[in-house]
């Protein structure tokens, strides 16, 4: 199944085949692996378990008792037409995030304003007017990656990470932005909080984000 242009197959152990689009991180290529994720969802094929999502490749699981990877990939090729022709919706929404910005909120707001030479307010402004898009999840239960920052605020990682960075919180991390769903150590550099819940394993779906969904921050002046 493996090729030269992509998409590339390979076996990823004896349960999984991974399908990779490319090697760069580009909406286009993303754009691929939800609609293939889409797909095999939607296809509800006997033996095939949940697709996982990456920036530019789809692993999917399948039962080795059930079939074998030659059987599985070739189930996973032949839609790749439909992915093509964009017949395959991913679902994917828009969804609105209210942000407080700075302060104990935001504690590195200001540094991330002075590294750039802006003020707090124009941080402020340049991340809420781009819209985002959910390239996977990751780290952490809920945690989306999310792509289509503004290059002026784009800001590297803390030298030193926290030990706890408090759920709900908003980073930059070079030209990414996320949000965390839960309390954890992380060396992002936080600009505000959401009150959201990124999180919850009583909801259904438990992750209020998902791959391929697009994304607005929306400031406030405090949690409604």
């Amino acid at each position: 199944m493996a090729s030269d242009v992509w998409p590339i197959f390979t076996p990823a152990g004896d349960s999984a085949v991974l399908v990779q689009f490319g090697d760069s991180i580009d909406p286009r290529i993303n754009a691929r692996v939800h609609r293939l994720a889409a797909g095999i969802a939607r296809a509800g094929w006997a033996g095939f378990g949940e697709p996982v999502p990456a920036y530019t490749s789809l692993l999917v699981n399948y039962d080795p008792l059930a079939l074998d990877y030659r059987e599985a990939a070739q189930k996973i090729e032949s839609l790749l037409p439909k992915i093509e022709d964009g017949r395959v919706e991913t679902g994917a929404r828009l969804v609105e995030i209210p942000v407080v910005y700075g302060g104990e909120e935001g504690p590195d707001l200001d540094d991330v304003a002075d590294a750039h030479g802006l003020s707090a307010g124009e941080v402020i402004r340049l991340h809420g007017e781009a819209e985002y898009l959910v390239y996977m999840i990751g780290f952490t239960p809920g945690f989306p990656y999310l792509g289509g920052l503004d290059e002026r605020i784009a800001t590297p990682r803390r030298a030193s990470p926290r030990t706890l960075v408090p759920a709900g919180a908003v980073g930059i991390a070079g030209q990414q932005t996320g949000i965390y769903p839960l309390a954890s150590p992380g060396g992002w550099q936080i600009i505000g909080r959401t009150p959201l819940s990124l999180f919850d394993p009583g909801r259904e779906p438990p992750s209020l984000l998902a791959p391929g969904d697009r994304v607005r921050f929306v400031p406030v002046e405090r949690a409604p």
